[in-house]
This record gives structure tokens, sequence and C-alpha cells, in this order.
């Protein structure tokens, strides 16, 4: 279950799809979110397909969030939805609230749902859409993932596992009250969905040019979020775990269960790499919008995709490719076996 490895994603998939039309300015790309292509008058659509499966619960709300995440950390606005929503036979009931979720996300973010495609397919385990974002930017105000430089700053927005502590809380959430998690706060971990949208902060950072590459850690978490900007951005970055916020909430549902939040699900929880000279002023613009915010750590070198975790001023670990095995997914193997 989950990404391949990093190896084979290389060599079996993207080697094989290089763009040959110059409109195509980022194209397929590990630890890329989006795909930005010019259509002219200097400006750029921003467009990236998201597969969300799992309890639904929160399904269709998931299903818009995580893919206009994508679309604004590349400084884009999120303007239009396309779904392909595919349900086990008979889920009428299951369509009707997947659809009145998406109507609802959407319409938080000003989003038109302008297409895609339903279907019931019997033997299907479980509910699956795959959601495309679409928005515009100016050409000269999209931020890449491998866009950070050596002396940027690391900020991260929220707390980490948001999305990891709301799939855990809904998917799980038998399992966590039989290992002794109350009922309050196994709730306000599935309440916890509702912080998973960067859009805000994304798009108040890439309006005044403060950020460098901007990443919305998915599968993998803070952790490999980290590694994807290290890798996509030539450089090494050293983490500072101990500053990374976790939740209550998200601490006890991990402990119960033995994960590690820095490891799983973490949409909701932005990264950005911000200049020196910036920091300050990044800094203000998060607190003017209300997103909590840290300081995690920092681009100490070029060249080498590397991602060292520090504590207390000493490595504690590194990472070594943009890779890190999702806590949530694993925990969906091992159920499942």
């Amino acid at each position: 279950m989950g990404k391949p490895r990093p190896k084979e994603l290389v060599e079996l998939v993207l080697s094989r799809f290089t763009p040959k039309d110059p409109a195509v300015l980022l194209g397929p790309s590990l630890g890329e979110d989006a795909a930005v292509i010019d259509v002219g008058g200097g400006r750029v659509m921003v467009i990236h397909p998201d597969p969300i499966s799992g309890a639904v619960e929160y399904l269709g709300y998931l299903s818009v969030h995580i893919p206009a995440n994508d679309v604004a950390v590349c400084g884009a606005r999120p303007r239009f939805l396309l779904d392909v929503i595919q349900l086990p036979g008979g889920g009428v009931d299951v369509l009707n609230l997947i659809t009145s979720q998406i109507a609802e996300a959407a319409a938080s973010l000003g989003m038109d749902v302008v297409g895609g495609h339903t279907e019931f397919l019997p033997g299907l385990p479980h509910p699956l859409i795959t959601a495309t974002a679409v928005g515009f930017a100016r050409r000269g105000d999209v931020v890449a993932t491998g866009g950070a430089r050596e002396g940027d700053y690391l900020v991260m927005t929220k707390t980490a596992g948001i999305e990891g502590t709301a799939v855990l809380s809904t998917d799980f959430k038998d399992l966590l009250r039989d290992r002794g998690v109350e009922w309050e706060a196994i709730r306000s971990g599935a309440l916890m969905v509702r912080e998973v949208s960067v859009v805000p902060e994304a798009l108040a950072l890439a309006s005044k040019g403060l950020a460098t590459s901007m990443h919305d850690p998915t599968e993998g978490g803070v952790l490999a979020g980290v590694a994807e900007i290290a890798y996509a951005s030539r450089v090494s970055i050293d983490v500072h775990v101990d500053e990374i916020p976790v939740s209550d909430v998200t601490v006890k549902v991990c402990r119960a269960l033995g994960l590690d939040p820095l490891k799983m699900l973490s949409s909701g929880a932005l990264l950005a790499t911000v200049p020196p000279g910036k920091l300050d002023e990044s800094l203000r613009t998060l607190t003017s919008i209300g997103v909590r915010h840290s300081v995690i750590g920092r681009v100490v070198s070029g060249g080498q995709g590397l991602v060292r975790l520090v504590s207390r001023g000493y490595v504690v670990g590194e990472i070594k490719e943009p890779y890190v095995e999702d806590e949530v997914i694993a925990l969906w193997e091992r159920v499942s076996r």
C-alpha cells in the first residue's frame, strides 16, 4: 500500500513521461506538488489530482482540500475541481454524504465543481475518489517545492499529523477506545479534519513573495515532506524535531497505537522555506491570519538531498531519500492481513 519507492517511481513512471510541449513549465517530478502550464499572457495553470480512500465519514471533504492544497502551495488559488467517484454497488446513501461534503468544502474555498465521473463498482472494497484541482496564477508568482536555498529557515504551520489523526479517529475509533482513549479525545481527533486546508496560509505567503518553497506533507508526514523539499531543491535540511509541535490529541492517538506522529499523513501542516531577510515578515503574515506556526529547521548546504534530525544540538537520525513509510498506511496493511 502507498506510494512506490523513489527508485521505482523514477524508473517505471517519471522517466517515461518527459513533456515535449514548451508550455509545460513544471511537469512530472519527484517531490513537486503539481504541474504548471503556461497559458499565455503571463499566466499559468496549476493542476493536480489526488486519490482519497478510506472511511466515508469525511471522504468528500478530504477529496477537495487535499488536491486544493497542492495547487495553493504552488502559489495559485484553487478555482475548479473534477471528481471521479467510485463506490461499492448500491451505495446511494454514501454517494449523498460524499457529494454533500464535496459541495460544502468546495464552497468554503470558492471553488466550482466542473466535471468528473460517478459509478458503482460491485466488489470494490471501499469508496474511492480521485479529485483534480485546477488553479491559476501569474507566472512570476509560482512557488516550486524545489526552490529551497541554503540559509533559508523552515517554517511549519499548525501541528504534525493533523490528517492522520482525523483518519485514525474515524477509521480506528473502536480500536482506540479499546486501548483506553476516551471518546472525547477520539471525537476531537476526528474533527481535526477541519484543519487540513493550508490554502489560506499558502496564498498569504505566496502573494507577498515570502517563500522560496512550499509543500503540503501528506504520505510519510512532516519528515517525508521535508525530505521531498530537500530532494527537489538539491539541498540538505536540518530539522529540529523537538521544535515540531504535536497536539495533545495526536499524542494520545499515536501512543495508543504505537505510531510516530512525525511520520503520518500531515495535510494541514504547511511546510515553507523562507530566506532570513523575510522570516520576520513571514511570521507576522501568518499571525495576522490567525495561523499557528513554528520555525522547525534550516537549509544548511546544497547538493545532497539529505535531512538530518537534530535534538538538543545532536544529530539523532538521517533521512537519505525522499521516502518515509507512512504510519497510517502501515497500520492499515497490518490490520488487513
